[in-house]
């Protein structure tokens, strides 16, 4: 299975299970690999036989602007869903990072990475 890689989509979300997290809002990073198998698209030089990363680029956006959750293992199970949805994607890794994590001691990233696929 091929790769399509997206890195460091950065997007304002209001997601998390304190007040503050909801009501000021944090930036999310979220990483994503698409497994798919690109020879048909590479074949003919079709942008049609293979995933459009700048679409999916902007729904993944969308997911985190929209709607608040409390987790971010529900943020990522969300963006895997909008990713699995493009034809010829089997499989999507999501990892979301929220390097503004509510926690009172020095930290460098919180992230959940989670690995869906067609069943």
């Amino acid at each position: 299975m091929d790769r399509v890689a997206l890195r460091g989509l950065r997007a304002r979300g209001h997601h998390g299970v304190f007040p503050e997290e909801r009501e000021q809002g944090q930036t999310f990073v979220v990483d994503l690999s698409l497994g798919l198998d690109t020879r048909p698209a590479a074949a003919d030089d079709d942008l049609a036989k293979t995933v459009h990363y700048g679409i999916v680029a902007e729904e993944v956006v969308a997911v985190v602007e929209g709607e608040p959750v409390d987790l971010i293992e529900t943020l990522a199970e969300r963006i895997a869903q909008v990713c699995l949805k493009h034809q010829g994607v089997q499989e999507v890794e999501v990892c979301v990072h929220k390097p503004g994590a509510p926690i009172t001691v020095p930290f460098d990233d919180v992230t959940i990475t989670i690995t869906r696929s067609r069943v």
